[in-house]
């Protein structure tokens, strides 16, 4: 859903824009429920009990004072065993005046957001009723969505937004995405200064003689009822025509403010071109039989109203960002609001879908791998655990940029016609078409299409966490024959959930006059592959289509090593290390000894050495008093592992507090301040200027245990002079003074 406008773009989005999916889209959505306060009311998915066939809106709305006066109607089948009562969700800003059931007069309480109106009789499993509720009062927002009072130009604007829970706000329904009506009416009485817009069809247009007149707009599609909407202003309609056969077209309406039309009349124009992308990849517009279009509103982002998007601010991404939602969100939307990234992951991808087909394959690189830098910033699975926060549910990392990343890591993994011909399946299959769905609907159509088992694909990304970080180890000889065997190795860092991501990976080996690409699949934390290869290579590219969200460590290549020395000083590990080759990427880990085993708690980058010694110090921060030990070890592969010698390090209890001098003093720009504390204390760490003004604080009123520190301090920004670093730990406290030299 969204895009947002210039102003929130430059107060709330700056640091975001080139981060994956337009930061716009994302900031909107989750800045319109950041004030939502009573969430936690909401008995989400409404009446599970019935299934909801038909809304019939019939509404009233005024300005000067803002207020509506509705009569909603809605028709149902019982969706259980037995039935004597149901409810819909309305929120208690609204007086409801009286309801009828099936024509009649009836009872009703309106308690805690629900209208509950009691049957006649006990109904049983697919009996039908219809009932009507005739309420009043001034509509309200949740915060950022719900009903909207603005103006534009001196005139009134009032429009609707309604995901994911904010239509009760403005009308009585069950608040479900799940349950779709198979239609739906909207009467919209207003101002005959206003054009009042809805879902569908434009049907009539009834002057009233009172000053007002009725718009009745058809939908006669099956729709949800968040997407059911209203926008209304004083509009200027801007028609223009998608053309899906030789002898027949859709029309495309477009309603902007009236000083909005010239400028943003590029994006409407542009439009039908969109809808012809879309409809080659995805399958025909869904709505063929009635519209599309346009209509501005004053929140800050857009919607992706059944028919109608209401926009808040133009641009190609955001246009065809919105489009999508056609296809994926309204013609199929997302079961519940877990599985959000049916919806935004969806449209989110189809931005770089569409600027392949328009601008290439480098545009989609580009918009993909800004997806991906986005993507990586995502916590938690893409299936949004917490749906009672909508700024979990609305995540720009995590359900835009992930959810974008993982459609086209399909593409990837099944290739670029079968992954089209899996979006046309989904689109046109009977079960999911005009109706809702789950990640495993969209699995078992993908498996179908596919023939492929992409369980653990599905798994590992939507209801998994993080990215995989490789590191590759590969080295060649000759076998004979002008043949050449590749030892590849592929191992990836630990995740918690999953340990480690199954993929097939290519990597592509490049040799004097050109290059080989090889697919492997990857399913194990650390697997050794063997490939034999007609031209010996020179180097190796690792994902070179970058289908996968990864990061690379290290692509190391084999490296001679000769000799490794070690030394140890307290906490400082000090290693050191002769190459006789220069290599880039060249690498190494420090490793601790715990239980009789070493493991990795750090990575040395060797990048660029040649033949020389190289030394490196590892300080261990978090070692209590005890014995430890360390080794290096060679992460480049050239057959077989070395390791250092094992260096021991002791680490005591100091039998005093001591602040020592800083040291290099005089310095600059760094230096570092050094402590020790005989037992646990909490310790504060500051650095004053010669007038006694604070301008660092080191170390923050933190719990520390006994032992021996040692503090870096930059003074970058700092002028020449005397400064005083005071610490405080306990009753202990003590100043030194130290010098800065520029």
């Amino acid at each position: 859903m969204i895009k947002i406008s210039t102003v929130f773009l430059l107060l709330f989005s700056l640091n975001l824009f080139a981060q994956g999916v337009d930061s716009r889209i994302v900031k909107a959505e989750r800045e319109r429920f950041h004030n939502q306060q009573q969430l936690s009311k909401v008995m989400y998915p409404g009446d599970s009990e019935i299934d909801v066939t038909y809304y019939g809106l019939n509404l009233t709305i005024t300005t000067g004072p803002n207020f509506l006066t509705g009569a909603v109607t809605v028709n149902a089948k019982v969706d259980t065993a037995s039935l004597n009562s149901f409810f819909l969700d309305l929120r208690s800003i609204f007086t409801v005046d009286s309801v009828t059931l099936n024509g009649s007069t009836t009872s009703f309480t309106h308690l805690n957001q629900k209208v509950t109106i009691p049957l006649e009789h006990t109904y049983t499993q697919g009996e039908e009723f219809s009932t009507t509720i005739y309420y009043q009062g001034v509509p309200g927002s949740s915060g950022f969505g719900g009903f909207l009072f603005g103006s534009h130009g001196g005139s009134p604007v009032i429009s609707t937004l309604s995901e994911s829970y904010s239509g009760p706000y403005w009308w009585p329904q069950k608040d479900t995405p799940a349950d779709k009506a198979d239609s739906s009416d909207v009467w919209i009485t207003v101002a005959n200064t206003l054009t009042p817009v809805a879902n569908g069809l434009l049907e009539e247009v009834i002057d009233n003689g009172n000053g007002t007149h009725t718009y009745y707009w058809k939908e006669r599609y099956p729709i949800a009822a968040y997407l059911i909407s209203l926008a209304i202003s004083n509009y200027t309609q801007y028609d223009t025509y998608y053309k899906y056969s030789p002898t027949d077209s859709m029309i495309i309406t477009h309603f902007f403010y009236p000083d909005h039309f010239a400028s943003y009349k590029q994006y409407a124009d542009a439009t039908a071109g969109m809808i012809a992308v879309f409809s080659q990849r995805y399958g025909q517009y869904p709505f063929i039989q009635e519209r599309y279009g346009h209509a501005e509103f004053t929140w800050g982002g857009s919607m992706e109203h059944q028919t109608c998007t209401s926009m808040g601010f133009w641009g190609t991404g955001v246009v065809s960002h919105e489009l999508a939602h056609q296809w994926y969100g309204d013609m199929i939307t997302c079961k519940d609001w877990h599985h959000i990234w049916l919806n935004e992951g969806f449209a989110t991808y189809s931005e770089a879908v569409y600027l392949e087909a328009i601008n290439g394959q480098a545009a989609y690189n580009s918009a993909i791998q800004s997806e991906m830098n986005n993507a990586k910033n995502a916590q938690g699975s893409i299936w949004v655990q917490d749906i009672s926060n909508e700024n979990q549910i609305f995540n720009g990392a995590r359900s835009y940029s992930k959810g974008a990343c993982v459609l086209h890591m399909l593409r990837g993994v099944v290739g670029d016609s079968t992954f089209f011909d899996v979006m046309r399946a989904y689109s046109n299959d009977p079960d999911l078409k005009f109706n809702s769905a789950t990640t495993e609907d969209f699995q078992g159509v993908a498996e179908s299409v596919s023939g492929m088992d992409l369980n653990y694909f599905f798994q590992e990304w939507i209801y998994g966490e993080n990215f995989p970080k490789y590191n590759i180890l590969w080295n060649s000889q000759p076998i004979g024959g002008n043949q050449y065997q590749v030892n590849l190795n592929i191992s990836q860092n630990t995740n918690s959930n999953p340990a480690f991501f199954t993929m097939p990976v290519q990597v592509k080996f490049n040799y004097s006059g050109g290059d080989t690409t090889v697919t492997v699949f990857n399913n194990q934390q650390s697997q050794n592959f063997q490939i034999v290869l007609n031209n010996s290579p020179q180097s190796i590219n690792f994902d070179p289509r970058n289908w996968i969200l990864k990061t690379v460590l290290s692509v190391n290549t084999p490296v001679e090593f000769t000799v490794f020395t070690g030394v140890a000083d307290g906490r400082n590990v000090k290693l050191n290390w002769t190459t006789a080759t220069e290599k880039n990427n060249l690498g190494f880990e420090v490793q601790k000894k715990s239980n009789g085993e070493f493991y990795t708690i750090a990575f040395v980058d060797g990048a660029g050495t040649t033949t020389e010694t190289h030394n490196y110090s590892y300080v261990d921060k978090d070692l209590i008093p005890g014995n430890y030990s360390y080794r290096l070890k060679q992460v480049d592969s050239n057959g077989s592992f070395q390791f250092s010698d094992e260096i021991s390090v002791e680490v005591s209890v100091p039998s005093e507090f001591e602040l020592l001098q800083n040291y290099p003093n005089p310095f600059n720009p760094t230096t570092i301040i050094s402590f020790s504390i005989p037992q646990k204390q909490n310790v504060i760490l500051k650095v004053y200027n010669v007038l006694g003004k604070e301008v660092a604080l080191l170390i923050d009123n933190q719990e520390m245990k006994a032992g021996e520190y040692n503090i870096d301090f930059s003074a970058e920004g700092l002028n020449s002079g005397v400064y005083f670093y005071t610490i405080e730990a306990g009753n202990y406290r003590e100043t030194k003074k130290m010098i800065l030299m520029k």
